[in-house]
């Protein structure tokens, strides 16, 4: 099935999809600065570069449309494309605050189009095959998990888009932080009980650079969570938890060293357990999974996962942590 997809939004993420778009075709690509549109159109026959993302709904050879810009425009362009009758990948977080993207939900309900929020942690294949073991009870029953996720930063990081709330809705916790709850949830559960705390240690900047979370279920299986971008060296480290074994993925590819996935296992007598490790050590392809499962949503008509709902339920305690931590960027 062939899919025609506008790309509106051609910064890094914008060009990542582009890259892995196979096998659907790009054939609008629509950026505020022309220019951007134009170099990455270059590269796909017959695709049209404009600056106006309006142009996009108007293309009726416009099946899908992924929005990949900053955090303020995401849904009045998803909004649009939805009443356009067409399909949206729109990317994380997909929008400032849970209360945006909410109205979403019957909007592609009445519509009858398939809407996908771009958390493609869940595509690398270390987490691929950690979900596969959890489901074949490889580790038991889920009892908790650990992760921490961050990075550097880089010179003018706290006086980029990222760093002014009315753009962003807010800082690490909703960057970052965004996938590592995704993935919590994705493992545990709906999370009843929110706690945590959200900092500003090392930036200029009015938004958090640190975040650190205690989620628990109504079962009591607990997520501790730590996002940060004052790392320094750039870390990956998810260690899952369950009554039989350990499963732990570490790194992510390029600067946060090779992706692997560690199974420990419990051995009837305890002790150390047995020990097998995958290694992943080609190219990310998580962006490529993630489309080809976008386009199968679309061809069954099936509801895609993760879902609008996951991203408001992510979203909420997003908002939590920062009302507790005095972070009310709408006010």
């Amino acid at each position: 099935m062939t899919v025609g997809i506008a790309l509106v939004g051609c910064g890094l993420i914008g060009e990542k999809r582009a890259r892995t778009l196979s096998p659907a075709r790009l054939v609008v690509c629509a950026d505020a600065k022309l220019a951007c549109a134009e170099r990455l159109a270059r590269g796909h026959q017959d695709c049209i570069a404009t600056d106006d993302w309006r142009r996009v709904m108007e293309n009726d050879s416009v099946e899908a449309v992924i929005v990949a810009t900053p955090h303020h425009l995401l849904v009045p362009i998803a909004s649009a494309a939805i009443d356009a009758s067409k399909h949206v990948l729109i990317e994380k977080p997909g929008a400032r605050h849970p209360d945006e993207l909410r109205p979403l939900i019957g909007a592609a309900k009445r519509k009858g189009v398939v809407v996908r929020v771009g958390f493609n942690h869940r595509y690398h294949p270390a987490f691929r095959k950690a979900r596969a073991m959890v489901d074949e009870g490889a580790v038991g029953s889920l009892m908790f998990l650990r992760c921490r996720y961050g990075h550097g930063g880089r010179i003018g990081y706290d006086r980029e888009w990222r760093a002014r709330p009315e753009i962003s809705g807010g800082g690490e916790l909703i960057d970052q932080g965004m996938h590592v709850i995704d993935l919590a949830r994705w493992f545990l559960g709906d999370f009843l009980k929110v706690q945590g705390f959200a900092a500003t240690f090392y930036w200029d900047m009015p938004v958090d650079d640190n975040a650190f979370l205690l989620l628990r279920t109504a079962e009591d299986r607990t997520a501790f969570l730590h996002a940060s971008c004052t790392e320094w060296k750039n870390t990956f480290s998810f260690e899952l938890y369950g009554r039989e074994g350990k499963l732990q993925v570490d790194g992510l590819g390029g600067s946060y060293g090779t992706e692997r996935l560690t199974w420990y296992r419990m051995l009837p007598q305890m002790g150390p357990p047995e020990t097998t490790i995958w290694e992943y050590p080609m190219a990310d392809d998580s962006w490529s999974a993630e489309i080809l499962e976008f386009i199968e949503d679309i061809r069954l008509r099936r509801k895609s996962t993760p879902s609008l709902e996951d991203a408001v339920a992510a979203l909420e305690i997003v908002s939590k942590i920062y009302k507790d931590s005095g972070y009310d960027h709408r006010a």
